[in-house]
């Protein structure tokens, strides 16, 4: 890698904290959706390799309103301990049970079609 250039890698995990950024409160959105909007729609395992190191920034990134494809909880493990998520998502006004958003379709933000 060049001084000063970023590898394709590192460009791509800021372009996943950008659009996870704009994720609205009280909303989720998925692995898949966000990587659809960026162009690399097999990419959903990326954007979460990359929300998984995002708690090393210094500024916040909302990781906890990306959940997997069916509204599952599925990285609630990266957030220090497995209710974490769940508490931040309910702080939020998202009801959970099970570990899945209740009313998932209702509460889902396609940023393909939100950020047009």
């Amino acid at each position: 890698m060049t001084r000063g250039k970023k590898s394709n890698n590192e460009s791509f995990f800021e372009r996943v904290y950008d659009v996870t950024k704009l994720i609205p409160t009280g909303r989720v959105t998925s692995y898949g959706a966000i990587a659809n909007y960026l162009g690399s729609r097999q990419s959903a395992r990326m954007v979460g390799w990359a929300l998984n190191s995002c708690h090393t920034r210094p500024d916040f990134i909302p990781a906890h309103r990306v959940v997997n494809r069916t509204g599952l909880l599925s990285g609630k493990h990266h957030f220090g301990n497995s209710t974490t998520m769940q508490q931040l998502l309910e702080n939020e006004g998202i009801v959970i049970e099970d570990d899945i958003v209740v009313d998932f379709k209702d509460k889902f933000w396609d940023p393909a079609k939100e950020l047009r």
